[in-house]
Parts: structure tokens; C-alpha cells; sequence
């Protein structure tokens, strides 16, 4: 099995050489994450949900909304666990012995299969699909939120 530490060491080495203060490494991830889950995600899911449950006109924007931010979300999200994982190996941590480590992954797959829905179109608009979509979303929400608890947790610990 493949050393993730050992093979992501030279990017973290050289990160380190760039003699970034070790507050922002140790807290920069924790930073730009909380405002990317608490601000876009909850937003995100607001829209997702007034989409479905508001009148026409209100549900259009909602649905018009969250369709556009969606993607960046997660665009944001993936590009936030490679940043933390990274900040990890920059700190010399083990990386698969910490729950935040598991809920962001959860969190990354279910909404990976999330946007496969989305973009298939619903297989064929399929209603029960789009409840699921709904569904998945906020728990992937309700994970994020579990995920930064254990951040925090994580980050007094280090």
C-alpha cells in the first residue's frame, strides 16, 4: 500500500520552505473551511430546499441559485481536503487516525454522487431521484457541520 505521507512529503516540504508561520498552517485550513461550510454550504442548501418547497417565482431563483453554487461548493470542498490534508503532512500528523479525516471524505463522496444525480437530469426528471438529492444534500450538510466540530477538536489537540 502506497505511504500517502511519504508521497505528498515533497509538497509539504516545500510549502515548509516557504517559511509560512505555522499558525496559518496550523489554523489557515480551519479558517477558510468554516466560512466555506457555515456561509456557501448552508447557503447552498437553503436554495436548494426554498427550490423545492417555495411558489414558482421564488423557487425558480432558489433552484437557479443553487444550481450555479453547487458546483463551486464542491469545487471549494475538494480543493479544502487536499489543503488540509496537506497542512496534515506539513505538521508531520498521521493522517487516517482522525474522524475529520473520515467526514470530509464522507462528506467529498456523497456529494460526489450528489452532483451525479444532478447532472444526469434526475435519470429522466425522476421524482423520487430529486428527493433524494434532497436528502443526501443535508445530510452531507448536517456531515459537514459534525466534520468541522471534529476540526476544531482536532486542531486544540495538535
Amino acid at each position: 500500500m502506497i505511504n500517502v505521507s511519504a508521497f505528498l512529503e515533497p509538497i509539504a516540504g516545500w510549502f515548509r520552505s516557504l517559511g509560512v508561520p505555522e499558525a496559518v498552517v496550523h489554523w489557515g485550513h480551519p479558517a477558510m473551511m468554516g466560512i466555506v461550510i457555515f456561509v456557501m454550504g448552508t447557503f447552498v442548501g437553503v436554495t436548494g430546499w426554498r427550490g423545492k418547497l417555495l411558489e414558482k417565482d421564488a423557487a425558480i431563483q432558489s433552484r437557479n441559485a443553487h444550481r450555479q453554487l453547487a458546483p463551486w461548493l464542491f469545487v471549494f470542498l475538494a480543493g479544502g481536503y487536499t489543503g488540509g490534508v496537506l497542512s496534515l503532512v506539513m505538521q508531520q500528523k498521521p493522517l487516517f487516525e482522525s474522524p475529520h479525516f473520515w467526514t470530509g471524505s464522507l462528506v467529498l463522496i456523497l456529494l460526489l454522487i450528489n452532483g451525479v444525480i444532478s447532472l444526469s437530469g434526475f435519470f429522466g426528471d425522476k421524482a423520487g431521484l430529486r428527493v433524494v438529492h434532497a436528502y443526501l444534500g443535508s445530510t452531507a450538510l448536517l456531515i459537514m457541520f459534525v466534520h468541522a466540530v471534529l476540526g476544531f477538536n482536532l486542531g486544540i489537540s495538535l
